[in-house]
């Protein structure tokens, strides 16, 4: 079982629409594959139809008064299961610090599903606080979506020093370009021109498109109403790079 999370400490960089539709690829090639939803806004779920609403909230999961299974849902799809996100999701941190070993909560709910998953997508809030720290402990791959400015760049240089600094499973890094917009005289530089970076630049980047703003209108990943556009087959090139640097 592979764990990837899509993480930025930055919001609106494309980290949901990431993670449903990778998910999505995943699950059409027949991988068993398991969305966690771990945003309190609840996008991911959203997407997939799902109703943000878990029962006894996260409050009984971090209290070990259920099994991660109690609250997976199926989706539309075959191959993919998702658990959705609420709004108790916002007390995650006070509960993960709770438990005693919070760096190590999230991993060990997920150890109890790797027989029955071959991919784990962890859909994660911005933010960096006690989450993150379980979440890149939990990850074999941390994936950071970023947008080609110079303030994302920063970002991302900061995504680096967290991981660095802090005893981890050393996740490996990996991002790649997204919501590129080569009209943009600063991003087709920056696209042409990628920074020297301690971590795995994918060559894949996905562009800033319309139709991937839709997903929230369909409520369905990108491949189900535009598996055509130039977006999707961005998304389909970006899931064929990552899976061949696993291997």
């Amino acid at each position: 079982m592979i764990i990837l999370a899509c993480y930025n400490i930055k919001g609106g960089v494309g980290k949901t629409s990431t993670a449903v539709n990778l998910a999505y690829l995943a699950a059409t090639q027949g991988e068993r594959t398991l969305l966690w939803d771990l945003d309190p806004q609840g996008a991911a779920s959203f997407y997939y139809r799902i109703k943000p609403r878990i029962k006894g909230g996260v409050n009984k999961l971090m209290a070990k008064k259920s099994e991660l299974d109690d609250y997976i849902k199926g989706s539309d799809y075959d191959n993919l299961d998702v658990i959705p996100a609420d709004f108790s999701y916002r007390n995650m941190d006070l509960l993960l610090d709770e438990t005693g070993k919070p760096k190590k909560k999230l991993r060990k709910l997920l150890k109890s599903l790797e027989d029955e998953y071959d991919y784990v997508f962890l859909d994660c809030p911005p933010s960096v606080s006690l989450m993150t720290e379980a979440v890149f402990y939990a990850s074999d791959i941390v994936l950071v979506p970023t947008i080609p400015t110079v303030l994302s760049l920063r970002t991302l240089e900061q995504v680096i020093g967290f991981c660095a600094e802090h005893d981890f499973r050393q996740p490996r890094l990996m991002s790649f370009f997204s919501m590129a917009d080569r009209r943009k005289s600063m991003h087709r530089l920056i696209l042409e021109n990628p920074p020297q970076l301690n971590i795995d630049m994918l060559h894949s980047d996905v562009p800033y498109a319309s139709e991937v703003e839709r997903m929230g209108v369909s409520r369905q990943p990108l491949f189900c109403y535009a598996a055509g556009s130039r977006a999707a087959q961005a998304y389909l090139h970006l899931w064929n790079e990552i899976q061949a640097r696993i291997e």
